[in-house]
């Protein structure tokens, strides 16, 4: 089957997706607690996927041709086969999507075991697919375990593996891919950056900062994590920083007010108290703000205002609605800090001097900075991580083009 037959279902798959939405939507907000008006632009992002490999995929897929002095000479870009994708739950769509539509925009055929709490979201993926009109197969969804994963991957008809998840997982699954020498895409974990020069514009930093932390209620690998600040305008970012956070409405996830919804498991509850514990025992005190709720996987939104680098909020990627502020003296201490961790998926940097955010995102070790705005996934642009966050990019032409054989041909006379 040529791309521009393949292209054509995800059209289709557009349409189907389109035209459920709020069904779509309420799955996910009923499985994993996503407020239900970011559930459906989760779900708008899915749609807007299809529709833009639909578009683009012949591009990115034609052969490049290259005048060496033979007859003739060029790049071709062929399917590898049978791809593995591990997904998580947090956003259940979009990463199953993300990961999906160029891939079989490519001619592969996937295979995806979706995490365990979101089973319905799995299910109802494939059916877009076949809905859609996909042949048998192309598209296939696997309620299994982690350890059956695993003996998935070690199977020959598997040709290449993709994850989204933590670092553990990736570390195993990268050991097992490599040694079997299959190629391997994984986005892991993030504990981004987000720092404010005393020149910022802090009205919009802190809007930004806020939306940038707690969307999805933390609950995300791109969320901003750590804000550091220069000295010069701690003071003023943080007491504004708190109002804006006041302004959060935590409650039903169903309410289309509602701002922060529930964690999507209990254990995630267990884990931001642990680390709350480090903060205070370090030395400093975490302001909570919200209603406490009655019931429910709820943790109020909760800002660390006096952080520091050697506690466990600002070095392990925190999955909640924790934000931490570090206040730095200049420049050089901002990126010291910044590059501090062992993970580099995003980054952002606030200030009014456009070149000297530039020169300063030059030395932010990380696959994304932002600048003057938040870290948010485009389809035009690839999207990875550095060190400990990843290995390999995902979306615009770059994506398409990590589960291909990118074959080189010259006809000789």
């Amino acid at each position: 089957m040529s791309v521009e037959e393949r292209t054509k279902y995800f059209s289709r798959a557009e349409k189907v997706i389109r035209q459920n939405t709020e069904i779509y939507a309420e799955i996910i907000t009923k499985e994993m607690g996503k407020p239900i008006r970011q559930s459906r632009d989760e779900i708008e992002e899915c749609a807007c996927l299809c529709d833009y490999y639909a578009e683009n995929a012949a591009k990115f897929l034609k052969d490049e041709f290259v005048d060496i002095g033979a007859e003739k000479s060029y790049v071709t870009f062929e399917p590898l086969g049978v791809i593995f994708g591990i997904m998580p739950w947090n956003l259940p769509f979009w990463h199953v999507f993300r990961f999906a539509v160029p891939t079989m925009c490519a001619g592969n055929v996937c295979v995806i075991k979706h995490s365990s709490n979101v089973p319905a979201s799995a299910l109802e993926i494939e059916k877009i697919f076949l809905e859609a009109g996909f042949p048998e197969n192309v598209f296939n969804t696997l309620l299994i375990d982690s350890k059956t994963a695993m003996e998935i991957i070690e199977e020959e008809l598997v040709d290449g593996i993709s994850l989204t998840g933590n670092i553990d997982a990736g570390s195993e699954i990268g050991e097992l891919a490599g040694s079997l020498v299959k190629p391997l895409v994984l986005e892991l974990g993030g504990s981004d950056p987000f720092i404010v020069l005393e020149d910022a514009d802090l009205e919009r930093a802190v809007k930004v900062a806020a939306e940038s932390s707690f969307l999805n209620t933390g609950q995300s690998h791109i969320a901003a994590k750590r804000f550091i600040v220069l000295e010069a305008i701690a003071v003023d970012f943080i007491e504004a920083f708190e109002l804006e956070i006041q302004e959060l409405k935590i409650g039903d996830p169903m309410d289309e007010e509602t701002d922060i919804g529930p964690l999507a498991k209990k254990e995630f509850l267990d884990s931001l108290e642990r680390v709350l514990k480090d903060v205070k025992k370090k030395g400093a005190e975490p302001h909570v703000y919200g209603e406490e709720q009655s019931k429910g996987f709820f943790f109020r939104p909760t800002l660390i205002p006096a952080a520091s680098n050697d506690m466990k909020v600002c070095n392990v990627e925190v999955f909640g609605p924790i934000a931490s502020v570090i206040t730095v003296k200049d420049e050089d201490e901002a990126v010291k800090v910044a590059n501090s961790t062992e993970l580099g998926l995003g980054a952002e940097i606030w200030s009014r001097d456009l070149e000297r955010a530039q020169r300063l995102a030059k030395r932010i070790k990380s696959g994304f900075v932002a600048i003057n705005g938040m870290v948010k996934p485009d389809l035009r642009l690839p999207f990875g991580g550095v060190k400990k966050s990843g290995i390999g990019r995902e979306l615009s032409h770059y994506g398409l083009k990590e589960f291909v054989n990118i074959k080189t041909v010259v006809v000789n006379k």
